[in-house]
């Protein structure tokens, strides 16, 4: 098991420094969903498989997913087809691929070992009717707190990335005050 969990968080830490360092936000988003599915993976070897499975539906299956299509959507105009296309040549796909696939691998390697999610961890496994309690109970502002926060940095970056069509900014038309300068120029 400590193969399987020191080669999960080597995973982990090379896809982060992909994602961090990738100049293509479409390439770094998919290096962060293989470091959050490494990080899930280290949960479950930690004896935690509520979190590890919370970890790749909330993570990795809808918030990652929602920036995707944010990020994707905030690419529009002419120079998107060739950026599109350059995104689905083979090369692009060799990192996160490998990677997965050790992860993959360390997925079956467990499930062929038959090692039960009690017996990876001294501490026992967390059982969801007391990860939902805490949440709920004493962490509910906090969570909340949290979901405002991931809409804020939505809208934000729907803001900050959205673009203007040029006739939007050219064809206003003149105000009273502008107007009155032309004229004074001319005279």
């Amino acid at each position: 098991m400590n193969a399987v969990f020191y080669t999960s968080s080597i995973v982990a830490v090379i896809a982060t420094v992909a994602a961090v360092t990738g100049i293509n936000a479409v390439h770094s988003l998919l290096y962060l969903i293989v470091s959050l599915l490494a990080v899930a993976l280290v949960f479950f070897t930690l004896g935690a498989p509520v979190i590890a499975a919370l970890e790749v539906i909330i993570y990795a299956g809808a918030i990652i997913v929602l920036f995707l299509i944010v990020v994707m959507t905030l690419n529009p105009g002419p120079e998107a087809v060739k950026r599109e296309r350059s995104w689905l040549s083979r090369g692009v796909w060799l990192g996160p691929a490998f990677l997965t696939a050790v992860l993959v691998a360390e997925v079956v390697y467990i499930l062929f070992k038959n090692v039960s999610a009690g017996h990876l961890a001294s501490a026992g496994p967390i059982e969801p009717a007391a990860l939902g309690a805490a949440l709920f109970g004493p962490y509910l502002l906090t969570v909340e707190l949290a979901s405002f926060v991931l809409l804020a940095g939505l809208v934000g970056a729907y803001h900050l990335g959205r673009r203007h069509e040029p006739e939007e900014t050219q064809s206003r038309e003149p105000s009273a005050v502008e107007d009155e300068e032309s004229i004074r120029e001319e005279s």
